[in-house]
């Protein structure tokens, strides 16, 4: 009896940990992706002169060291021609858009800044 409780037990964490494809949004953004690289510059597209790299450097890891920031304001696109800075890709707020923005203006200037980031909450 015991050991039948046990098996049952086990058979239902198991089932129960288990769950459908249908459960989890897809993780694939390709589509976001592919209507961002056509409307958007892109890394591949991006000068590779060593002052647009010096600003993308810097910029990225002033986004990266803002602690209030969320996963994908961290991992948002940054891409530097000709010294303009380009954000592009999902934000939670406009807050944390603001935020982004406020950061790369603070090493290119605001008027250098294009905001492409979309809110997605």
């Amino acid at each position: 009896m015991r050991t039948s409780l046990l098996v049952a037990a086990f058979a239902l964490a198991v089932l129960g940990g288990c769950k459908s494809k249908t459960d989890t949004a897809a993780a694939d953004n390709t589509a976001q992706n592919k209507r961002d690289n056509a409307t958007a510059p892109t890394a591949d597209k991006a000068v590779d002169g060593k002052s647009d790299l010096d600003i993308t450097q810097k910029v990225r890891k002033a986004v990266m060291d803002d602690g209030s920031l969320g996963t994908n304001a961290h991992n948002c696109k940054i891409v530097v021609q000709d010294g303009k800075v380009s954000l592009v890709g999902p934000v939670a707020s406009a807050a944390e858009s603001t935020k982004v923005q406020q950061i790369a203006a603070t090493v290119v200037g605001d008027a250098n800044v294009i905001n492409k980031l979309e809110v997605t909450n």
